[in-house]
């Protein structure tokens, strides 16, 4: 069957997709989120510990305080949470796929799968320099030139709110 008799573009089919990426990339932002969130004994302290590369001084630093981490730990447990409502919803999606992508990279550069870094937990698979957190960094990335949220989300309200003040001035 054709597909403009069954009104099913390509242009469709690619946003289609798009969103569905957002939404999963959304739920496991979200997810990730309120496991941590939920456990009250929760802290990146260990995880911030075993860091290796380039950034690893820092990222030890931010675990010598006690209040830094703190603010660490609920900063990522909220980004997370909000950053996954946020693409879940499609609100203000082009700043939650920034904020994804920063937290992501800084999840790949504390712990990179680079040769010659070993590390107390052992990785899900053999890593060699992709691994699925740079995956879901680059799948933001895609989510960002190519937005989703103002055919489907709440910024095309957001939108339509905005665009009858904007005239009227």
């Amino acid at each position: 069957m054709h597909e403009a008799a069954v009104g099913w573009s390509h242009s469709n089919r690619r946003m289609t997709a798009l969103v569905i990426l957002r939404m999963l990339i959304g739920w496991h932002f979200l997810y990730e989120g309120l496991v941590k969130v939920l456990n009250t004994r929760w802290t990146s302290a260990q995880y911030l510990l075993e860091t290796k590369g380039p950034f690893a001084g820092f990222f030890h630093w931010l675990v010598i305080n006690p209040a830094r981490l703190g603010v660490v730990d609920f900063l990522n447990q909220w980004g997370l949470v909000l950053i996954g409502v946020a693409l879940i919803a499609g609100l203000l999606t082009r700043y939650a796929t920034i904020a994804g992508i920063l937290i992501l990279a800084l999840y790949y550069f504390s712990t990179p799968p680079f040769p010659g870094y070993v590390y107390a937990k052992p990785a899900e698979g053999s890593y060699l320099i992709v691994n699925k957190v740079l995956i879901e960094l680059a799948a933001l990335w895609v989510l960002f030139l190519f937005p989703t949220s103002q055919t489907v989300g709440l910024d095309r309200l957001l939108e339509r709110k905005a665009a009858p003040e904007a005239s009227h001035d």
